[in-house]
């Protein structure tokens, strides 16, 4: 076979993608991790390593009025979408792990991702919990976001998949996805 013909999807897409959501300090990126080392063909995608990639005209989400920086919230979570649409068509399970608070940017991605089902999971260990992680991390934030727990509960009120993850740790609260979600891990 020549090497320009080496087909990059496979024939069995994956199951579908995971979005782990939550305010700043509730675990996303380093559950998600841990989320996909537990298959044998998994993608992890940090929606900050999608902003990271402006290089100029980057705008951070803010807690005052800011409609670039808005904008560039939801061109992170389109990036988001293509990047696990593709890891689906090639046969591995994408993981994306992104702060969404409100309805209308979980239902943007919900209408965005097209490649399979997209299993939703909230990690919620609480205000105080995701400010204590925040203050122990290596990732400095010079924003407390631990405001937005009540802007995700008011708005995500009746997504079906919240886990409290503040007692557990990375390892159970991966079971807790893997048993909310019905998905089946396969050996690494």
């Amino acid at each position: 076979m020549a090497w320009a013909e080496v087909p990059v999807d496979t024939a069995e897409p994956a199951v579908g993608a995971v979005l782990l959501t939550g305010i700043p300090g509730s675990g996303k990126s380093t559950v998600a991790a841990a989320l996909a080392a537990r298959f044998a063909a998994s993608a992890h995608i940090e929606v900050d390593a999608l902003q990271e990639l402006i290089v100029a005209g980057g705008r951070w989400p803010s807690p005052d009025p800011d409609e670039e920086a808005d904008r560039q919230i939801f061109l992170r979570a389109r990036n988001a979408c293509l990047l696990a649409d593709s890891f689906l068509a090639a046969g591995f399970l994408p993981v994306i792990d992104d702060v969404v608070v409100r309805r209308a940017h979980l239902d943007f991605y919900r209408a965005t991702l097209s490649g399979g089902p997209l299993h939703h999971v909230i990690l919620a260990p609480g205000a105080v919990k995701a400010r204590e992680r925040n203050l122990a991390r290596d990732k400095t934030l010079t924003t407390d976001w631990s405001f937005l727990e009540t802007a995700m509960r008011e708005e995500l009120a009746e997504e079906k998949v919240w886990i409290d993850s503040a007692d557990l740790t990375v390892a159970e609260t991966v079971d807790a996805v893997l048993s909310a979600t019905g998905l089946t891990p396969t050996a690494p």
